[in-house]
């Protein structure tokens, strides 16, 4: 399985039965997977949506959207539930106008789930931690 470390950018080989054993970066060494989303900008997203064989589930937000604060701890319990089995993103749709407009983004909170560098699913709104797992189908 091709993992993107979040750190660095390099392009890990995990075994698919070590990815919940908190594997390391082979360049940097620092964890592949933490507790936290990801913060994704236009300049590393479409690395992590090309190059990543786990699925990408990513949050497009802005600091001033009421619901997106509101969904924002819900997104991170989700972030520890799906550790290893997916990575969750964040991206600042206000900070970051390229992958925003790329992906269609027309209002916030919106979730995208991508596998093999493919969308495969997009919900717009709030959803609890639960429901996120759920409609991830990870």
């Amino acid at each position: 399985m091709h993992v993107v470390c979040p750190h660095c950018s390099a392009i890990n080989r995990v075994p698919e039965d070590r990815l919940q054993q908190h594997p390391q970066c082979g360049s940097c060494h620092q964890a592949l997977f933490g507790p936290a989303p990801l913060q994704l900008g236009d300049a590393d997203f479409e690395r992590f949506v090309a190059r990543s064989e786990l699925p990408l589930l990513v949050d497009f937000w802005a600091p001033w959207c009421g619901p997106c604060r509101m969904m924002a701890p819900h997104f991170e319990q989700a972030a520890q539930m799906l550790q290893g089995r997916a990575v969750l993103a964040k991206v600042n749709s206000d900070d970051n106008p390229q992958a925003s407009v790329r992906h269609r983004i027309r209002s916030i909170p919106t979730l995208l789930l991508f596998r093999n560098g493919q969308e495969v699913r997009r919900h717009s709104g709030v959803m609890p931690a639960r429901e996120i797992v759920r409609w991830a189908g990870l």
